[in-house]
């Protein structure tokens, strides 16, 4: 190899010096292969990139709002009790019901003590009052208000209030399609076996 000429007047041009790569103070993020997740976790990626949009996650958190600790639906049969007032006992059994429905929600989560999701592919969109996620309260105390109140008002709300307050759950990323499932069996149990308790009551006077 020749040596390289330096004219006089002319300085020396300085060798390149291999680069070395930047050391970056912040650390790459895992990113988990999908092919790993659950099948729970998959289906609530599925609802989130298909419906999710800002409109439905807005009517989903004024859901969230109305059946937190079954409030909304305690209320409602609150105003039937003081609107059907030949019925207020009927009303107030039919409240009482949906509370009791909640109330064994809540027991559940206790003795499972199952996580909510916390899959970074999954979006939480909504503040919960506890991190214990089976079953979905919210699911069971709609669901146990559709029964009594659908009784009441000879109206099948089931099919019209339920899977939307379902599907919530999942838009919200609070709960696992399980939670939702489960809860819901739980609150038309207890709600069926409060209506046949009205419904003798009804036929004892």
């Amino acid at each position: 190899m020749a040596e390289p000429v330096v004219r006089p007047g002319v300085t020396e041009p300085a060798q390149p010096v291999p680069s070395q790569p930047a050391r970056s103070s912040r650390a790459l993020a895992v990113v988990p292969d999908p092919s790993t997740r659950s099948a729970e976790v998959r289906i609530l990626n599925a609802v989130q990139s298909a419906i999710a949009t800002p409109a439905v996650v807005g009517v989903a958190r004024g859901m969230s709002l109305f059946g937190e600790h079954a409030a909304g639906w305690l209320a409602l049969g609150l105003v039937g009790a003081a609107v059907d007032r030949d019925r207020r006992r009927d009303w107030l059994g039919a409240a009482a019901g949906v509370a009791a429905a909640h109330g064994a929600s809540i027991a559940v989560k206790r003795v499972v003590r199952r996580r909510r999701p916390d899959d970074p592919s999954v979006r939480v969109l909504v503040g919960t009052p506890s991190r214990l996620s089976f079953p979905s309260a919210h699911a069971t105390s709609t669901t146990a208000a559709a029964v009594l109140y659908g009784g009441l008002l000879a109206r099948p709300l089931v099919p019209v209030l339920v899977p939307p307050m379902a599907l919530s759950r999942l838009v919200l990323g609070v709960h696992f399609p399980s939670d939702v499932l489960v809860g819901s069996a739980l609150g038309a149990g207890v709600a069926s076996g409060v209506r046949a308790w009205l419904r003798r009551r009804a036929g004892a006077r």
